[in-house]
């Protein structure tokens, strides 16, 4: 049974829904008015973008680059047929609160499905999905926020952002890989314009000299969850080579506690156990490292405490940063290894770089303008490398608390050893050398070429079957499924041949040597609970196409072998059973052929001898058919009379065990039907208490603004501090001139009558600068004074209208 709460489409902060629930629509999805609408000619050229985005639940968002906004579109999935997609009409309008003047080419959103990013070259913008209603029907305004705009904007600056991705572990931290060569992570809950770190990559290979293009970096993409996989980025150049920086970590991100356990304890079985002293400094680096990011962890292994989940805190070395490890090479394969052995592999240069997780088994998948991909293995597991004598550079408060941290990141500067599949481990963990590459395949997907900068390709993973890719380009979408995963079948045991990967055009925007006037701007892949997964693809002129994907039997080889080496028992059991009638039973008794009766047979009497005779041919030939089958019957029902009965019983129990189940499920619709209920009325009952605390007197009073909180600060600080220096200083100058103005008048006349009328000039001179300065003192004293009193009064005014 399913259950589909799209029909509360209603904000968090909206009253009500705007559009009433009579009046919603579900159409198919390629039929929806956003797509069926007629737009404006759209151009030809190269759209390297993805403007369709997928919460992962209800909801689908797609920015229309003709109207310059977002639209929400409610759907469901696999209603009312197991393989529809149905849409909401009409949908919802997402508009920013501010004018976005710059072409969106990539939109993204978080985990939680509250904010979504608007990436250009050039600008960066988050909207925040959950806004109030605008006077249109069905418009939402959404708060929109611009992210780093002292270093990404347009005009004379020159820094584009070359890739744009939410991290997998935060929903408010992104990173950004931008031209100048830096990787930026910025924490959106903290502070929009500065990044919360910055990482200068500058990758050297050693002996050899390298022209500027070939080390301008392409992509990056987050690890997955394996390992120090969870802490890596990997980086993507022009020529093809990938360098990884580990590890990377989101200030306030949470991790699962058995992660943090599973790696722990590597560094401790393979690091600090090691025999090589190398292996043993490396690993204890990073044990350091891991307790001092997540100090509840070493707590809870001391005071044995149960968390699930651990916040990253804000951490580094204060004398060392993150060295860039790579650039990764193929097992076997030394320094010798270039550009000159990829070149006669792929064509073109390196354009997009996509991380994918399958099990035991990290890929990396390169994309080349040429049209061929780069499917490569990790043949080794990623450890952390510090460079040290390189101290990062810290940005602090007050508290000495960390709140940004930025460091220059090298390669390694050494010759790179020789890796290879039969060396020990002693020789491989922990040594600082980067993890080695093990090729998978190299798939050429045959595009046509039309420009001389070649393909612009952008890769996705299948949510639904890892093993599969999704290759968007110019000339459509491809399909590409691994068949041979070298760790996974490792440790599973299963002893395969390596297999290439299979490769289906799913859909096509090519019509012989020439494509289609709109090719793809838009692409997602939705998947349910059930098994079911589809693909949507969105053309600039606004078309949307659905297509249903098979997922069932694609892993699945294409010859069976009959030959096991284990059978279990069970199975064995199942293979013994004999049918429970055989087919010879069923097909009855086998026809007679009579032997040749003469023709005066009726003639004869029974009681003759030849009537006799002829009586007892008969009755051999029906004893041998139908009594002899009478007995095969007798025999066959009684021999599979205790095996029926046990499958009779079988059936009786399972049946038995569906009616359990079924009672179970109807037991939960009923209580998941009144925890409905009972969340439909604790929102009413929470909007009826909104409105009324809106219509609180003082409710609409405009807060303060930051200049007006800044003088306010400014004012407790002169109150507290400077009022009191200023108090001190009155009361000694006044002591002072109580000295001079009230000294014995004896004092003077005995004074010696030498002294010259330079010196009483003088005198006089300084008794008039301290009273002016006493009075000057005093008048600031009342200005302050009085000042301290409004705004004190003016507080208790607004404290005593709150309450």
């Amino acid at each position: 049974m399913r259950f589909n709460f799209d029909l509360y489409d209603s904000d968090i902060v909206q009253t009500r829904s705007v559009t009433p629930k009579d009046e919603v629509q579900w159409v198919p999805l390629h039929n929806h008015p956003v797509f069926t609408s007629t737009v404006a000619h759209a151009s030809i050229a190269s759209f390297p973008g993805n403007l369709v985005a997928w919460d992962g639940a209800s909801r689908l968002y797609f920015w229309d680059s003709h109207k310059n906004c977002l639209h929400r579109i409610s759907i469901r999935l696999g209603e009312p047929e197991p393989t529809s997609v149905l849409a909401a009409s009409p949908s919802k309008v997402l508009q920013a609160d501010m004018e976005l003047n710059f072409v969106v080419h990539k939109i993204s959103i978080n985990r939680n499905g509250s904010a979504l990013l608007l990436a250009g070259s050039e600008r960066l913008y988050i909207m925040y999905l959950y806004g109030h209603n605008s006077s249109e029907e069905n418009t939402i305004i959404c708060r929109t926020v611009t992210v780093g705009p002292q270093t990404y904007s347009d005009g004379s600056n020159a820094i584009r952002m070359l890739q744009v991705s939410w991290h997998p572990y935060s929903d408010t931290h992104l990173g950004i890989l931008s031209s100048d060569s830096v990787f930026r992570i910025f924490d959106l809950s903290s502070d929009l314009v500065l990044p919360e770190q910055e990482y200068y990559l500058q990758p050297v290979e050693p002996g050899r000299s390298r022209s500027a293009t070939s080390i301008c970096p392409v992509d990056f993409s987050f690890g997955g969850d394996h390992l120090w996989d969870r802490f890596s980025v990997f980086v993507l150049y022009t020529d093809g080579t990938i360098y990884i920086l580990c590890p990377v970590v989101p200030f306030g991100s949470f991790y699962k506690w058995e992660s943090i356990l599973e790696i722990h304890t590597d560094a401790h079985t393979f690091g600090l156990q090691s025999a090589n002293s190398t292996a043993v400094s490396n690993s204890n680096v990073a044990i350091s490292w891991l307790e001092a990011t997540f100090p509840e962890f070493a707590d809870s292994e001391l005071e044995g405490g149960d968390l699930s989940m651990l916040r990253a805190h804000p951490y580094a070395l204060f004398d060392a940063s993150l060295s860039l490890q790579g650039p990764l090479r193929k097992v076997g394969h030394g320094g010798d290894e270039d550009s000159a052995v990829r070149g006669a592999e792929c064509e073109g240069c390196a354009v997009s770089f996509l991380y994918n997780i399958v099990s035991k088994d990290s890929i990396l998948v390169t994309a080349w303008s040429g049209g061929q991909l780069q499917i490569d293995a990790l043949a080794d597991e990623i450890q952390p490398v510090w460079s040290v004598g390189s101290p990062p550079r810290l940005r602090v408060d007050s508290n000495d608390h960390i709140l940004g941290v930025a460091m220059i990141c090298e390669s390694f500067k050494g010759k790179l050893p020789v890796v290879k599949l039969d060396q020990p481990l002693d020789h491989t963990v922990w040594l600082g050398h980067p993890p080695p590459l093990l090729r998978l395949a190299l798939v050429d997907l045959a595009l046509p070429r039309e420009t001389d900068s070649g393909s612009l390709i952008m890769l996705f993973v299948d949510p639904l079957m890892p093993e599969r890719l999704f290759c968007l380009h110019d000339g459509g979408i491809d399909s590409i499924v691994l068949h041979f995963l070298p760790f996974t079948c490792q440790s599973t045991g299963k002893d395969e041949t390596m297999r290439t990967p299979s490769v289906h055009p799913v859909l096509s925007t090519c019509q012989g040597e020439t494509s289609m006037q709109y090719p793809l701007c838009g692409f997602v892949s939705l998947s349910d609970s059930f098994g079911y997964s589809w693909i949507v693809g969105v053309t600039l002129s606004q078309e949307c196409v659905v297509l249903e994907m098979k997922t069932w039997n694609l892993l699945l080889p294409i010859h069976i072998d009959i030959e096991k080496k284990s059978i279990s028992s069970d199975e064995q059991k199942e293979r013994d059973i004999p049918d429970i009638i055989s087919k010879e039973l069923l097909i009855g008794p086998k026809a007679i052929l009579l032997p040749q009766a003469s023709p005066n047979l009726r003639s004869v009497a029974a009681d003759s001898i030849e009537g006799r005779q002829t009586l007892h041919q008969y009755f051999k030939l029906f004893h041998e058919n139908y009594v002899e089958y009478a007995h095969k019957v007798h025999f066959e029902i009684k021999h599979h009379g205790p095996q029926l009965k046990r499958i009779i019983d079988d059936q009786h129990r399972r049946l038995v065990e569906a009616q359990q189940k079924l009672q179970k499920v109807a037991d939960k619709h009923s209580r998941l039907e009144e925890r409905i209920d009972r969340a439909i009325q604790l929102q009413n009952f929470l909007e009826q208490r909104l409105q009324g605390l809106r219509n609180l007197p003082g409710a609409h009073k405009r807060p303060l603004s930051r200049a007006e909180r800044q003088f306010k600060s400014e004012l407790g600080h002169y109150t507290g501090v400077e009022l009191d220096a200023l108090h001190t200083s009155i009361d000694a100058l006044a002591a002072r001139l109580r000295r001079y103005t009230q000294s014995p008048k004896d004092n003077i006349s005995n004074r010696p009558r030498q002294i010259s009328a330079k010196k009483d000039f003088g005198h006089d001179t300084h008794i008039s600068q301290l009273k002016s300065s006493l009075e000057k003192l005093s008048l600031v004293n009342s200005e302050n004074t009085q000042k301290a009193k409004l705004v004190e009064a003016a507080l208790k005014n607004r404290e005593s209208r709150r309450f």
